[in-house]
């Protein structure tokens, strides 16, 4: 059986795809990077399934451990909190020690916080780039606001609540008059998307 990499609703519990709920239903275990948000999604869908936590800090040791039940012919199913595991959450170390086994992979798509900002955002065209979360540190921010400046396309960042105005403001040194959008609680009851430029 191959490695089920599963999309996640981002936000709304029913943006998750017939085809995830058939395979977590069938799965011998699910690793989900928080169990306890990954059992609301169960039950939400009648589904009772064996979690395994699977997480930043015990990547290492569950990444053995999942190839090891791939090896014995287990149906293994991945996800991660919200979206899809390897794009900013746990799941990219094995994905790639999967595919480094010889172990086949495949991907159940759906919910993207990226895609779904892009087109709230009202920004879209042919290309964008993904810069996940935004550096912590100022300087490091700047650099990647002087690197942002010189590509034309919409870009979509990550950034938590508490940190934003102060993002913002550095990006603004730089960005100032760039057409901007900041999306919050998409696919959910308080959705919100604010327009304008970054300053």
């Amino acid at each position: 059986m191959p490695l089920a990499v599963c999309a996640t609703p981002i936000g709304n519990l029913d943006d998750v795809t017939l085809r995830v709920l058939a395979e977590l239903r069938e799965a011998d275990v699910v690793l989900g990077e928080d169990t306890r948000r990954t059992r609301i999604l169960l039950d939400r869908h009648g589904i009772e399934a064996r979690l395994v936590s699977y997480h930043r800090h015990n990547e290492a040791g569950r990444t053995k451990e999942a190839l090891e039940r791939l090896g014995r012919g287990e149906r293994v199913a991945l996800v991660s909190d919200a979206g899809l595991p390897g794009v900013n959450d746990p799941g990219a170390r094995l994905i790639a020690a999967a595919v480094g086994a010889g172990l086949p992979v495949t991907v159940l798509p759906g919910a993207s916080a990226v895609e779904t900002s892009l087109v709230a955002s009202g920004l879209v065209g042919e290309r964008y780039q993904f810069v996940g979360y935004l550096p912590r540190r100022a300087g490091e921010l700047r650099e990647l606001a002087a690197e942002l400046a010189r590509w034309p396309h919409p870009v979509v960042a990550f950034e938590s609540p508490r940190r934003l105005p102060a993002s913002l403001g550095v990006l603004a040194e730089v960005l100032a008059e760039r057409p901007a959008a900041v999306c919050r609680e998409l696919t959910k009851r308080f959705e919100e998307v604010v327009h304008g430029t970054v300053a």
